[in-house]
C-alpha cells in the first residue's frame, strides 16, 4: 500500500459501449432498454480517435500517480478479448474488432503510472442477477463469467497495480456484503492474488479490501480517518460515463477535494468520460490541465504526505507531514490571523502560495498570518520546519 499512499491522486475512466447514446453508464438500466436492443450498440461502437497514450498523457499532466479503467461496467460489454464472456460480448466481437485494454494498460505503464482495472461482476443481461435464490442456473451462469473474467485480466496483461470491484450487491438491493453468499469473495480474491501478489484491492467485493471507498463529489469532513481510503467522482457531474451536456467541475472544486482527503488519510481518484470515439470532452481535459498545474506548484505538500500532526478543522484548515516539514493547507481565514496549537519547536514557516506572511509561537499555539494578497485559492499552503533537537 505504500507507493498507493503515497500516490494521492488517481484517473478514473468510464467508457463503453454507453457512451453512444450519451445517457450516461446506467442508461440501459435506468431507460429499460432490452438487453438485446442494447447489445446492438456493439455494431456501431469503434472508438476511431481511441489513443490512450493521449490520456495517460493527459492524466500525467494532471499530477496523476495512477489510472483505473473501466474494464467492464454493469452492462455486461467487456473492452477485452474475453472467451469467458457470455454470448463472446466483448470489443473484439464489436466493430471495434480490438482489444482495447490492452494498449490502455501499455499505454498507462509507458507513462511512469501504475495500472488499475475496473470490473463489476454483476451483470443486467442475466435474470438471476435479480433473482438468484429463484432462477439459480441462470445465476450460476453469471457467477462462472465473473471468475473466468476476472482471471482472464489478472492473467493476460501483466502487472496489474489495483483492481477496482463495484456493484458486487445482488438485485440492486443491500451492501456488497450481504451479497457475499453469491460471490464468495474469499475465494475470488484469493484467485486474483495468486496471479497478481502485489495488487491493491478495494472492498467492493463483498468485504475485503485494502482500502475504504467513498462515492460522490459531496464535501469531505471529519477527522483523519484510521484506515486508508479514496474519494471517487466524476468530472462529469450528470453522469460516470459520456453525456453531451457540459456540466463539469471546475479546477478549484476539485483542488479542495484533493486537498481535504489528503488531510484525512485519503486519495482521490476522478474520474473523466471519453465520448464514443474515444476523445476526453474539452472541458474536462481544461480542468485536468489545471489540476496539473496546481500539483506542480504544490505537489510537495500532497505526493508522499501523511496525515496530521493536528486534526483537521473542517472549512478552514488541515495538515499533512513529511520528513520534518508540516504543511497547513488553509481553507478560509477566520480573521487576520490563523491560530493552531502548536507545543514543537520551529525552525521556519514559509509561505508556499505568496511573498508575505507572519507567525510567533507562544501559548501552545502558532499564529499565522498571511495578507490576502499573498493568500492562494482555493488554498494557502504554508510550510512548517521543525526545529531540530
Amino acid at each position: 500500500m505504500a507507493w498507493w499512499r503515497d500516490a494521492k491522486f488517481g484517473i478514473f475512466v468510464h467508457w463503453g459501449l454507453y457512451a453512444i447514446p450519451a445517457k450516461g453508464e446506467w442508461h440501459m438500466f435506468n431507460d429499460k432498454v432490452p438487453a438485446d436492443e442494447y447489445a446492438k450498440l456493439a455494431a456501431q461502437f469503434n472508438p476511431r480517435h481511441y489513443d490512450p497514450d493521449a490520456w495517460a498523457r493527459l492524466a500525467r499532466d494532471a499530477g496523476a500517480r495512477y489510472m483505473v479503467m473501466t474494464a467492464r461496467h454493469h452492462d455486461g460489454f467487456s473492452l477485452f478479448d474475453s472467451p469467458s464472456s457470455y454470448g463472446h460480448y466483448d470489443s473484439v466481437h464489436s466493430a471495434a474488432r480490438r482489444d482495447l485494454i490492452a494498449p490502455f494498460v501499455t499505454a498507462v505503464r509507458r507513462n511512469g503510472l501504475r495500472v488499475g482495472l475496473y470490473y463489476s461482476p454483476l451483470d443486467w443481461r442475466f435474470p438471476g442477477y435479480f433473482h438468484p435464490r429463484e432462477l439459480p442456473e441462470n445465476a450460476r451462469l453469471l457467477k462462472q463469467q465473473t471468475y473466468g473474467q476476472v482471471e482472464e485480466l489478472m492473467r493476460h496483461y501483466g502487472k496489474i497495480d489495483i483492481l477496482w470491484w463495484d456493484g458486487g450487491w445482488l438485485a440492486h438491493r443491500g451492501t456488497d456484503a450481504d451479497a457475499a453468499w453469491f460471490w464468495e469473495p474469499d475465494k475470488l480474491n484469493r484467485m486474483v492474488r495468486r496471479y497478481q501478489p502485489k495488487i491493491v484491492i478495494n472492498p467492493r467485493s463483498g468485504w475485503q479490501g485494502d482500502f475504504d471507498t467513498e462515492e460522490g463529489d459531496r464535501p469531505i469532513t471529519g477527522p483523519i480517518r484510521m484506515r486508508p481510503w479514496e474519494k471517487t467522482f466524476s468530472l462529469n457531474r450528470s453522469a460516470w460515463g459520456y453525456t453531451r451536456d457540459d456540466n463539469t467541475m471546475r479546477v478549484d472544486d476539485v483542488i479542495v477535494l484533493l486537498v481535504n482527503a489528503a488531510v484525512r488519510n485519503g486519495n482521490v481518484l476522478a474520474n473523466m468520460s471519453p465520448d464514443p470515439d474515444g476523445v476526453v470532452p474539452a472541458k474536462q481535459v481544461e480542468t485536468l490541465r489545471g489540476i496539473g498545474a496546481w500539483l506542480r506548484r504544490y505537489g510537495k505538500a500532497i505526493y508522499g504526505t501523511r496525515p496530521g500532526p493536528l486534526q483537521p478543522v473542517d472549512g478552514v484548515y488541515g495538515t499533512t507531514q513529511s520528513r520534518g516539514r508540516v504543511f497547513v493547507h488553509v481553507l478560509s481565514w477566520p480573521g487576520a490571523e490563523l491560530r493552531i496549537p502548536w507545543n514543537g519547536a520551529v525552525a521556519d514557516v514559509r509561505n508556499l502560495s505568496g511573498a508575505r506572511l507572519a507567525w510567533r509561537r507562544g501559548d501552545g499555539m502558532l499564529s499565522l498570518a498571511v495578507p490576502r494578497e499573498s493568500r492562494g485559492y482555493p488554498v494557502t499552503i504554508l510550510e512548517i520546519r521543525r526545529a531540530s533537537r
